[in-house]
């Protein structure tokens, strides 16, 4: 039976727009701002000094202002690299969106997502060294593909079915990875995806799944 006040099928709620509004907006100041239309050159490096998430604040690193090293664990994921970044996540964002809704429901989603962000913070801040600041929605989009495959594992189970392709798919997210770090020259933050994932995943496992339950 179809729930109340469900979103229709295939349709991306407000509030994922507003998501994506806190991501996009940020990235074209900043994109106009390189490209001298507006505003400063130096606002991009002044952006991530202040909301990037730098490992060094966790330790001896004096911060811009007091709520810095605490704020940084959010503030990241709504900041990017350039247009291509906040445009390949954007794209993965609301293809990943409808399935997810369609399951677990807008409140459940804008939490997971949530969650997710902070996993992949922690992520980063328990693995890696860096020194350079690290910024993107990356780790929340992690968090809601493991979220998924933790559905879709704990339905698979329930019904007897094979997770094979679960792990096939686990296997090409870590060789995308690993090659994408590999041609970035290690720059990628897997860290963070990890981070994410895993967080996605924990969280999912205590999600209701509508589609396990309709009738």
């Amino acid at each position: 039976m179809p729930r109340k006040n469900a979103p229709a099928p295939g349709r991306t709620p407000g509030a994922i727009w507003v998501i994506v509004a806190l991501s996009v907006v940020p990235e074209l100041v900043l994109s106009g701002a390189d490209l001298g239309l507006w505003g400063k050159s130096s606002w991009r490096f002044v952006t991530y000094e202040y909301a990037g998430f730098w490992v060094g604040l966790l330790g001896n690193w004096r911060p811009n202002y007091a709520l810095q090293p605490v704020l940084m664990f959010a503030t990241y994921g709504f900041l990017h690299a350039g247009l291509w970044h906040l445009g390949l996540n954007m794209v993965t964002l609301l293809a990943l969106t409808p399935t997810l809704v369609e399951r677990i429901g807008t409140c459940r989603y804008v939490v997971l997502y949530g969650i997710s962000l902070l996993g992949g913070a922690f992520g980063f801040a328990a693995m890696s060294s860096a020194a350079a600041p690290m910024v993107g929605a990356s780790g929340a989009l992690f968090g809601l593909v493991g979220a998924l495959m933790s559905l879709e594992f704990r339905q698979r189970i329930e019904r007897g079915q094979p997770v094979a392709p679960l792990i096939g798919i686990a296997f090409v997210l870590v060789l995308g990875n690993a090659l994408i770090w590999w041609a970035t020259g290690g720059s990628l933050a897997w860290e963070t995806h990890l981070g994410g994932f895993l967080a996605g995943w924990v969280m999912a496992l205590v999600l209701p799944d509508n589609r396990s339950t309709a009738t």
